[in-house]
Order: structure tokens, then sequence, then C-alpha cells
């Protein structure tokens, strides 16, 4: 038996990427999976349908988490049709991957990486959370931080303030929900998903540059960051909460 054996569990923004790769290894340690997209439907119906070859319940779920109404729908269905919640993993946040320079001041932009990020991921916290406190059965959130609360973005700084805010939730809500309810974040290095491949500053001399400055010497890929995401979701850290776990092969000051 896994590790999640029975247990119910939803993934914000598995419909694709680093999502799609943690859904799946949830289901490989027996859980049933929420597959949530916003816009990656097709994905999120063949994730769906991959969980459901191993055996396990899915059900793919559209939603903006930047919108409390759609988070309301999520929660709904989560604890109505799907019979509850035991882990949350809030994968979903924007990194302005288009911007190439901090000097590109878009106040859209801003406000778009700043309501995914800290609104989207407190609606997903609060509402979720506040109802496996409710329901008595408890259960874990993972929130997939970044390294960049320790560097900063030269190249986003709405990012990195961003990603500082979710700490701030982390610690909030680690406290309010306890303690049945443990808040975790991890701490992320990048990871060569498609999207950051395809980020200009990839692509023109950035990957080599944090390539030299990591003292594990590789990219990490999305199935290296599984293994800390299962950690804190199950048991093996039953004495965290309010943590902030860094998983970034040793890279320490170098910025989104």
């Amino acid at each position: 038996m896994g590790r999640f054996q029975d247990k119910k569990v939803l993934v914000t923004g598995s419909g694709r990427g680093f999502g799609a790769v943690l859904a799946l290894a949830f289901a490989d340690e027996g859980a049933d999976v929420v597959v949530h997209y916003n816009s990656s439907a097709k994905g999120a119906e063949e994730v769906v349908k991959q969980i459901e070859a191993k055996g396990r319940k899915a059900i793919a779920v559209k939603g903006d988490i930047g919108s409390h109404a759609d988070v309301l729908k999520i929660a709904e269905t989560c604890f109505g049709s799907f019979g509850g919640c035991d882990v949350l993993v809030n994968n979903v946040g924007d990194m302005a991957l288009d911007q190439k320079s901090w000097r590109e001041f878009d106040e859209k932009v801003i406000e778009h990486t700043l309501r995914v990020d800290i609104m989207g991921t407190m609606f997903m916290i609060h509402e979720i959370g506040s109802r496996m406190l409710d329901s008595g059965r408890g259960g874990t959130i993972v929130n997939i931080g970044s390294q960049v609360v320790i560097a900063g973005s030269p190249r986003a700084p709405q990012y990195a303030a961003a990603k500082y805010g979710v700490i701030g939730l982390t610690k909030s809500y680690a406290r309010a929900l306890a303690p049945l309810v443990r808040v975790n974040t991890l701490g992320a290095a990048f990871m060569e998903t498609e999207a950051l491949k395809n980020r200009h500053d990839w692509k023109n001399g950035r990957r080599e540059e944090v390539l030299k400055q990591t003292p594990l010497a590789r990219i990490a890929t999305p199935e290296d960051m599984v293994g800390p995401t299962l950690f804190l979701a199950a048991e093996d850290s039953k004495h965290m909460t309010g943590q902030f776990l860094l998983a970034n092969g040793g890279l320490a000051m170098v910025g989104a």
C-alpha cells in the first residue's frame, strides 16, 4: 500500500507540467485525485485517464484560482461529489514568464502575478483548509514556493514579492488551522518544464549561468521535486507545519 492509500488529493494546475507529474505520483501512492486546470482541458482529461488506468478515481475540475467564486466551486466539488480532501497541493503560480527585465514595468502583469500567487493561494488554503478543519478529518496543505525568496528576482520583482507572500500565508494558516491541518511550503529551484525552457533569458545564457552556480551541477526536472512534495504531504513530515523546505541543488544566490 502507498503512503496515500485511499486518500483524496487535489493538485492545482495538474493538467500539464509539474502539476500533472504530481497528480500521477499521488495516484501511484494509492490516492484518488482531483485534477484542477484553468486552460489545459485536454491535458487534464489525459491525466484523468492515466490515473484511472492505475485503478484510482479521478475527476477534472476547471477554475481560475484567482477568482473566489471559482475556488468555492472547486471546494464544493471536492467535499461534495468527490467525498472530501485530505491533501491540497497549491501548484499554480505565475512567474511572469514573458517579462525579460525589471524595467518592463507593467501594472497589469504585476497585478496578475500577485492575484494568482497570493490571492489565489490564499483562496485555496482558506476554502479547502477550513473544510478540512471543520470535517474533523484534518489534512495537509503543500504550497509550491520558490527559492526566489532567498535570492530575490532582478528579472521580475513582483514574482519574488508574491512568493514571499506565500511564506506569510503558510505561517499564518499553519497557526490558524492547527492542530488538525498542517501547512508547509516547498522552496523549489528551477525546474526544466516546457515553460521554463521557452523563457527568453533561459534560452539566452541564463541556464548556463544557473548551472555553474549550482553545487549539484544539474537543473532539476519536475520528477526531482516529487519526493520533497510528497514528503511534506505525508505522515513522514507529521511534526512539521508552517515550514519552508528548500530543495534547490545548493543554489543560493541566483534570482528567478
